[in-house]
């Protein structure tokens, strides 16, 4: 893995959510592109690993469904950082600001993303939501 590589991966995944956010498309499983099965989730108030098509479809549709009501219209990433930890695994955080089409921030978010090569091709494997501050 190179890290431009990542980057770049990493835009066309942030584009395919943010499009999905916004109403651009409705077609969730565009994220299956960018997701492992099994996926790892990780916040503050529990971990847990889904393990299958359906549950990772259902956790994007859950978000989606929440960025749409909230008139969400993309991300800023504020910071970011990528690490080559081997090479079939990188390490991206970033800290991202959720926005409304008039420019009003919804929310702030920082997250770690694991990502691996695998036999289906590079793939989110987990997410790691960070305490808030």
């Amino acid at each position: 893995m190179e890290i431009v590589e990542v980057e770049r991966w990493l835009a066309s995944y942030l584009g395919d959510f943010v499009a999905l956010g916004r109403g651009d498309t409705d077609d969730g499983r565009r994220l299956l592109a960018h997701y492992g099965v099994q996926l790892l989730l990780s916040t503050d108030v529990a971990s847990t690993v889904l393990s299958d098509e359906a549950q990772v479809l259902a956790f994007a549709q859950q978000q989606i469904d929440g960025m749409r009501s909230a008139g969400y219209d993309g991300s800023v990433e504020l910071t970011s950082e990528t690490v080559i930890l081997n090479r079939s695994c990188a390490l991206h955080r970033g800290q991202f600001s959720r926005v409304r089409s008039d420019g009003t921030q919804i929310g702030r978010l920082e997250a770690s993303y694991l990502i691996t090569d695998g036999p289906t091709g590079r793939r989110i494997s987990a997410i790691i939501v960070h305490s808030s501050t």
